[in-house]
């Protein structure tokens, strides 16, 4: 048994289909070279270190992350860093959300909070995981200061 799916033997049921179909949905959809693995205890696609060794905050054990997946106790999470460090991205997504979703967009700078598993946009969350691939997302996170640990 693997790590992931020890992680969603832990999730609550009434949360298990949703998170299931949101890993689906992300792998599915994911640009190829980003890596499935547990990174601050949630399933995460990572940018593998034989990609990108110099790691996160330039730890060198510590793979780059991109989107994890978390099931809490009131919803599920979905953080995506792109959504932080891309602005263009992140409005593009705010206007689709708000065109498709008939709940109101519940989200911090990178966590999309989804509370009623009846409205989890899976195919916007399909499509929004297929703009950017690991080049791309490894240029945008050098370009965006935290390479330092100072942003």
């Amino acid at each position: 048994m693997t790590e992931v799916s020890e992680y969603i033997h832990t999730i609550p049921e009434k949360w298990q289909d949703g998170y299931i179909k949101l890993l689906k949905t992300i792998d599915e959809n994911l640009p190829k070279g980003f890596e499935l693995t547990i990174q601050y205890g949630m399933p995460s696609y990572v940018v593998p270190l034989s990609k990108y060794p110099a790691g996160y905050l330039n730890r060198e054990t510590e793979p780059l992350p991109f989107i994890s997946l978390a099931a809490q106790k009131n919803y599920l999470s979905l953080y995506h860093m792109g959504l932080y460090a891309d602005k263009t991205l992140l409005a593009w997504f705010e206007e689709a959300y708000a065109k498709q979703v008939p709940t109101k967009l519940n989200m911090g700078k990178s966590c999309l909070r989804m509370s009623n598993v009846n409205y989890i946009p899976f195919e916007l969350i399909g499509e929004l995981v297929s703009k950017i691939s690991v080049d791309q997302w490894i240029e945008l996170y050098e370009h965006s200061g935290a390479t330092s640990g100072n942003n």
